[in-house]
């Protein structure tokens, strides 16, 4: 749906920002019982620490993009990114895997 184009951006500023998935984020949050709002003042408007946004990096350059999805619940989102970027580069999965929500 449209609303998921929303979602994939304020999930790849999470990227943009921390250099990290956006599920790692959300759950570092969750486990810490805070927001990004309360510790780093961001605007959920604009800023989304669900499952689906993953930083590309590059040895010399660093992080220089990222892929994002939307539309499914957020560590199905987070799962999908992962195993299509592993399928790319001929990776197992399981090394980058998060776990999933308690």
């Amino acid at each position: 749906s449209p609303d998921n184009l929303e979602w994939a951006r304020r999930k790849g500023n999470v990227v943009e920002r921390f250099h990290r998935s956006s599920y790692a984020v959300g759950l570092k949050n969750k486990h810490s019982g805070t927001t990004l709002l309360q510790t780093h003042g961001l605007n959920p408007a604009d800023y989304a620490d669900h499952g689906g946004a993953f930083p590309i990096k590059s040895h010399a350059f660093g992080v220089i993009g990222s892929i994002t999805v939307s539309g499914l619940p957020q560590h199905e989102d987070h799962g999908l990114v992962v195993s299509s970027i592993c399928e790319l580069l001929g990776m197992n999965p399981a090394k980058l895997q998060l776990p999933p929500p308690a």
